[in-house]
């Protein structure tokens, strides 16, 4: 535990963003499996769906899209309790708060530590589970654009929730209460870009969308989640 605050109290002689990148994402490394676990539940989801409801490719090819996107959702959610918690814990996240630096940038880099490491693996691994689920050949490039998007969006939004209930011992349900909401335009623009796609119809203008999600998300979120931090850790 206490080379874990040794290594939040050096971020005042090292840059927050590069600092904070750098040692989540040796933490990150040390604990494998807790990167799996999104993953592992995708995989099994969806390897179910053809058992549970129905083997037919073109049933599975109309449930795609949706069932591709919801599935990434709850797969994504699942690591958002993690993403402070640990650090609140041990009592790191008290020196990020102290140490003088700005506290935008620390969060933004662990925001971008927690897409890398959940979202991004995520959107790899989609056109594979698409090729399962019979996704058809149109919807694949928009299928990875619009979890590229909407991943980034939904780890932004998240860290909101998970900076408001870091501080409780069981906050994970009012977490996914929180975000939820949050998270469900993004799913319907995302999974309608791909179903736009797969019916030949033009997927642009929900990518904008979420595009704006994205950019919105990065301006707001980093700042309300650093705020929600000090409250967390002042109570």
């Amino acid at each position: 535990m206490q080379s874990e605050v040794a290594r939040g109290s050096r971020l005042a002689s090292q840059g927050p963003l590069r600092a904070t990148l750098r040692r989540d994402l040796i933490l990150a490394a040390r604990h494998p499996g807790e990167l799996a676990n999104p993953l592992v539940f995708f995989l099994i989801v969806i390897t179910l769906v053809p058992l549970g409801i129905s083997p037919e490719r073109e049933v599975l090819a109309a449930l795609a899209p949706g069932l591709l996107w919801v599935m990434a959702l709850l797969a994504a959610l699942l690591s958002l309790d993690s993403l402070f918690r640990s650090d609140f814990d041990d009592g790191s996240l008290e020196q990020l708060l102290v140490c003088g630096q700005p506290l935008y940038f620390v969060v933004l880099a662990k925001i971008l530590v927690h897409w890398l490491v959940t979202g991004l693996p995520l959107t790899l691994m989609a056109p594979l589970l698409g090729v399962m689920l019979a996704l058809p050949e149109g919807g694949y490039l928009v299928l990875c654009l619009s979890l590229l998007l909407g991943t980034a969006a939904m780890s932004l939004i998240g860290a909101v929730g998970a900076a408001l209930t870091v501080g409780l011992r069981r906050g994970g349900l009012l977490l996914s209460l929180i975000v939820m909401p949050l998270y469900v335009p993004i799913l319907i623009f995302g999974a309608n870009s791909v179903q736009s796609a797969v019916d030949g119809l033009p997927s642009t203008p929900q990518l904008a969308i979420l595009g704006a999600f994205l950019a919105a998300s990065i301006a707001l979120a980093p700042w309300a989640a650093a705020g929600a931090l000090k409250v967390s850790c002042n109570d």
